[in-house]
């Protein structure tokens, strides 16, 4: 019987994964499934305790990365700082099987920023202030950031994200959309909104024409930030390309028991990954 797999999430008609997964698993020579269930959090406790033996991991995706926090035995230091994890590896078996979970949106960020030549930043916004926003936060430490401004519709809903800027290193400021222009300005703007909304900030074309810009959203694409940024000439890595990067790390983690571990063969199967899903070596759509 072949090992099971599969991304949960509400909704997940759209979701890229189980081709970015199949595509690596063919290219790997691995007889894995990897499918999609439609998933709430609500769910997620009943739905996981009656997956069979069979079942080697999970993708999570929205609104799963803190219900599945909350139910990992152990995890890994990217899911215990950011509160989120987006992958479940089951380990034994009967009274001994457990449940390690992951983040790998940290390492998706910073390798779809690294693609297209950002590999450091001083001051960063991130728009959106829900679990997304805090592995953007913590990428954004990664990259070298002193400081983050976060800019939400309701500023006070993320005061968490402060404390978690603490552990990180990082002095953080949250704010209101609309005092952007008060704001000193970015080198890089991290966008965690979903994907189809209008573009809650408008900044100035010096900032389009300077600064990066990394969209997580990818359906539709471009969107509409995207566009501004393409426009002005920025630097724009988006959503899929971010989705693919951290595809590898989960698949790193799915074969090897390790996020650190390179694959046999990666830099194929990274290029295979891509390809799959309409993008070049640079993360960008390919033409």
């Amino acid at each position: 019987m072949s090992d099971h797999l599969a991304v949960f999430g509400s909704p997940i008609a759209h979701s890229k994964s189980p081709v970015l997964h199949r595509t690596a698993y063919r290219i790997l020579g691995l007889d894995w499934e990897y499918g999609s269930r439609d998933v709430v959090a609500s769910d997620l406790p009943g739905t996981v305790s009656g997956l069979g033996e069979e079942w080697r991991g999970l993708s999570l995706t929205m609104p799963l990365k803190s219900a599945a926090w909350e139910l990992a035995d152990s995890r890994d230091a990217m899911a215990e700082l950011t509160g989120a994890v987006n992958t479940l590896r089951f380990t034994g078996s009967g009274d001994d099987r457990t449940l390690f979970g992951y983040n790998t949106d940290v390492a998706g960020i910073t390798r779809a920023l690294a693609a297209v030549g950002v590999t450091e930043a001083t001051h960063v916004h991130i728009l959106g202030g829900g679990a997304t926003a805090a592995s953007a936060l913590v990428a954004a430490a990664e990259l070298g950031a002193l400081s983050v401004t976060i800019l939400a519709r309701s500023p006070g809903k993320s005061s968490a994200l402060t404390d978690l800027g603490h552990l990180a290193g990082l002095a953080v400021d949250i704010a209101h959309f609309d005092r952007v222009h008060n704001l000193p300005a970015p080198e890089l703007v991290i966008s965690t909104l979903p994907g189809g909304s209008p573009a809650p900030v408008a900044y100035p074309a010096s900032v389009l024409a300077t600064s990066a810009l990394l969209d997580v959203a990818y359906d539709p694409w471009p969107s509409d930030l995207a566009t501004r940024w393409t426009d002005a000439g920025g630097p724009v890595a988006n959503g899929l390309s971010m989705l693919v990067h951290q595809a590898l790390i989960q698949i790193r983690i799915f074969a090897t028991n390790d996020p650190h571990t390179p694959l046999e063969g990666e830099d194929a199967v990274l290029a295979a990954m891509q390809a799959s899903v309409g993008l070049d070596d640079s993360g960008q759509p390919a033409v």
